[in-house]
């Protein structure tokens, strides 16, 4: 799924670059420095505001789109690599629009004469428009330079990890303001005659599908359908492994989730949503959904003493596609660390319907508490998986080779794996070099920024 991103990525720039291609050539022989820069500057425009549009799009976490990406996940990842992308562009659109008026004022360049105004007799409802836009013009160049310097800013701090998550999701809707700041500087700045062209009309519908997107961030209606309020019934706390098992009973409208999903849960409005991987199988009879949480210095540090029994909570989802649907002889899941969670759940769900493929669990773990311990056993027994438990001090690291060596057959298996992303590409790396089928490794992309 990780080629999808690449794929969709890459796709989306190539077809708007032919579009634009195909409604610039062939070029003009009168290839003035102002004519290359007036060209360049259309160009990153065009790819600028189709890589945020897509992006604005992604931001409503569109459910049709994760069969097609492989899960919320990673629709996610391609949403920050298009932002990256669209940022790239702006700045490059922003040098090459300002860089004539540089070299003017270090006088290395000769400001160009302007050619003589249309003749008002040949005017037309199609030239009226274009008047009409062009008189925007000042307007339009002076708004788009700050939405700008405020998009730059804005995915700078989504860029930088220690900028706290709550910040982060607050600062981060001021991008939609930005984008739509940027789509009026484009109506009024594009080239005129491009719009009736196919490069014009794709990014028109980009422009429009992104607007609407940007209406539905800005007015938080972002997964209100998928909202279900709930209580917390239950907390566990394993103090030695800083780990908070919270039970949270819903109220109706949870459209049950599978394993493996994940959902975004409000404890405090103040603080907003934060994602959580699901770690409970779901049975409508007894609503109710559990997620396992691992302090790691934000926010996660602090739900042991601000979450207690009896507070109310928003649950939104289920999302992600990491949901062990495959057609393999057998599976082999490795979960690290935290990334042990999606496994519990369907642990728990094989527990209530049995699959006949065999599965073996390996689990690496800087350390693992004895109640810890006993309760993954518990679940690998019941769900009939073979369990591999592996603690770094005492047991060694896991590599490919012992992967292979206690599962001889493993290239008849998939591979599903959570847990830091480094860790998970080494491994695939490694069974790629030894005959893994293309397709075989599923890896949850547990990042929302």
């Amino acid at each position: 799924m990780l080629r999808n991103i690449q794929l969709s990525l890459w796709g989306l720039i190539a077809g708007l670059t032919a579009l634009w291609l195909f409604a610039y050539l062939p070029l003009t022989e009168d290839l003035s420095v102002i004519v290359i820069r007036n060209l360049l500057a259309q160009y990153s425009g065009v790819i600028g505001i189709g890589a945020m549009s897509v992006a604005m799009i992604l931001a409503v976490r569109p459910v049709w789109l994760e069969p097609k990406l492989g899960g919320l996940d990673k629709s996610y990842r391609l949403h920050k690599w298009l932002g990256i992308s669209g940022l790239v562009a702006a700045v490059f659109h922003w040098i090459v629009v300002n860089g004539p008026k540089w070299a003017m004022s270090l006088g290395l360049l000769t400001a160009p004469e302007r050619g003589a105004p249309p003749d008002a007799g040949e005017a037309t409802d199609i030239a009226t428009i274009d008047s009409t836009l062009n008189g925007f013009r000042e307007i339009a160049e002076g708004l788009g330079e700050k939405a700008f310097y405020v998009a730059v800013l804005l995915i700078a701090l989504a860029l930088i990890k220690r900028f706290p998550y709550r910040l982060f999701a607050k600062t981060h809707l001021f991008i939609a303001v930005a984008y739509l700041v940027l789509v009026f500087h484009t109506v009024v700045l594009m080239d005129f005659s491009t719009w009736g062209q196919p490069v014009g009309i794709v990014t028109g519908l980009l422009l429009l599908s992104g607007t609407l997107s940007a209406v539905l961030v800005l007015t938080r209606q972002v997964g209100k359908r998928r909202k279900v309020a709930g209580t917390v019934e239950e907390q566990n706390q394993l103090a030695d492994m800083n780990v908070l098992e919270t039970t949270i009973r819903l109220d109706d409208g949870w459209k049950g989730h599978k394993s493996g999903q994940f959902a975004f849960v409000t404890f405090d409005k103040s603080e907003g949503a934060h994602p959580f991987t699901i770690a409970s199988a779901w049975d409508a009879r007894d609503p109710r959904i559990m997620f396992i949480t691992k302090g790691l210095g934000d926010y996660t540090n602090f739900l042991p003493e601000h979450v207690k029994v009896g507070a109310k909570a928003v649950v939104e989802g289920p999302y992600g596609g990491f949901t062990f649907d495959d057609t393999s002889a057998r599976q082999i899941w490795i979960g690290g660390g935290i990334g042990i969670t999606p496994f519990i759940a369907r642990m728990k769900q094989l527990a209530k319907t049995p699959d006949d493929r065999p599965v073996d669990l390996f689990h690496t773990t800087p350390h693992l508490a004895p109640e810890a311990r006993k309760k993954l056993t518990a679940d690998a027994e019941a769900a009939g998986v073979t369990l591999h438990i592996m603690v770094d001090g005492q047991d060694g690291f896991l590599t490919g080779d012992r992967l292979r060596s206690a599962v001889p057959d493993w290239t008849s298996a998939s591979v599903w794996f959570c847990g830091p992303a480094a860790f998970g590409d080494a491994i695939r790396r490694d069974l790629a070099t030894k005959g893994m089928p293309r397709g075989a490794f599923h890896q949850e992309l547990f990042n929302m920024r």
